[in-house]
């Protein structure tokens, strides 16, 4: 292929990723689905692949593992291509996506995974064009019929929650093994070591390198976008999920006061629900890649709204109040019987010290500080911190 058909095809795979995701959320609002794009295109990508192999043509995925620097797309971004040439996905923006397209075929044809590295310092990488400045790695592996291949496929059609671990440097290089959140597993030849980092992969949302006895193995993250239930359908609820689209979120808005939970009051919940804190079946078994936050300022549906949010596996717990209505709320809590460890897991007042004050304000910093939980960050500013900004 000439390098201005090669460029073609790179214009139309980034043509493809900015196009609105499609979906079937309750909202009916096609702005949501097309922000929860980040979250599902994963699934897009996979399905395209289905699709691909129905018709009887192999493909292979390129996935980013690593990146240094400013790079263009996140760690775990993809491109697929199939064995006709089409394309599905991005691994940046534009800017390398015609060589990795050509390199994709040729792995197709020889069935064996490369890993490719894109920087500055490469000059094959300058005349293709990473502007940002940044390095990205890139893993190309064709995606053949197996037991990992099929129970990956049914994972993501079924939105459950798991980690695809691939060898993708050392001994046994395209490995995979895929381990689900229930503890089902397919594939092997993937050193038990790193499995230990599976509820952590789990519980941060995000796909990272692995490295154990001179073997790095990318842990991809297969998860549904985020949840968030809240309990409170007033202004700050609204504002909260208005906020939590944009990051691709699913939300859920639940009250007992029919005339709080109406989607007057509340037009950009994914989903309302009318229900007593023990009844509402999304804080008794929210997972844990379920936030939830409290909002009524009411005692008889705070109290009981966080002792059942203490009873699930959700990763973040926030309540909205001053620190002496905090202080009541816990005490109650001791009274109905909830201990010491399960109430430190609340957070409140929930949100970080930005200064807010409007209902917009005030969900940009409870919507930060989740964020900043999930990542296992402070949530602190980036000029004083010494940490990567993004992880590798």
């Amino acid at each position: 292929m000439d390098e201005q058909a090669s460029q073609e095809m790179c214009d139309s795979a980034a043509r493809r990723a900015s196009t609105p995701a499609q979906g079937s959320h309750e909202s009916g609002d096609e702005e949501s689905h097309s922000a929860r794009r980040s979250s599902s295109c994963v699934k897009e990508i996979l399905d395209t692949v289905q699709r691909w192999r129905a018709k009887g043509e192999r493909a292979a995925i390129a996935t980013v593992v690593a990146t240094r620097r400013s790079a263009p797309r996140p760690v775990g971004a993809k491109l697929a291509v199939s064995e006709s040439g089409e394309l599905a996905g991005s691994v940046s923006g534009g800017c390398v996506e015609s060589d990795v397209y050509l390199r994709a075929r040729q792995v197709i044809e020889t069935a064996e995974p490369r890993l490719l590295s894109y920087g500055l310092a490469d000059e094959d990488a300058c005349s293709i064009g990473l502007p940002c400045g940044g390095e990205i790695d890139v893993f190309v592996q064709a995606l053949e019929d197996s037991d990992v291949t099929d129970q990956l496929l049914r994972t993501v059609e079924q939105e459950k929650r798991g980690a695809l671990f691939t060898v993708i440097d050392g001994v046994s290089v395209g490995e995979r093994l895929l381990v689900l959140d229930d503890g089902q597993r397919a594939g092997d030849g993937v050193p038990e070591s790193v499995l230990v980092e599976v509820d952590d992969l789990l519980v941060s949302g995000r796909s990272r390198l692995l490295e154990t006895d001179g073997i790095r193995v990318f842990a991809d993250l297969l998860a549904p976008p985020p949840r968030l239930v809240i309990y409170g359908a007033g202004e700050t609820a609204e504002a909260i999920c208005a906020a939590a689209r944009l990051l691709g979120w699913r939300t859920v808005v639940i009250d007992a006061r029919a005339a709080f939970a109406t989607r007057e009051r509340v037009p950009s919940a994914d989903e309302l629900v009318q229900a007593w804190p023990e009844d509402a079946a999304a804080l008794r078994e929210a997972d844990r890649g379920t936030a939830i936050v409290v909002l009524t300022h009411d005692e008889k549906f705070d109290v009981l709204a966080l002792k059942t949010a203490l009873a699930s596996d959700a990763f973040y717990i926030g309540a909205l109040g001053s620190r002496s209505n905090q202080e009541r709320r816990r005490v109650r809590l001791l009274q109905l019987g909830v201990g010491v460890q399960g109430i430190a897991r609340i957070t409140g007042p929930c949100g970080l010290d930005i200064g807010g004050e409007s209902q917009p304000e005030t969900a940009l910093s409870i919507l930060a500080e989740i964020v900043a939980v999930q990542a296992g960050r402070s949530g602190g500013r980036l000029r004083h911190g010494d940490r990567r900004i993004h992880s590798a």
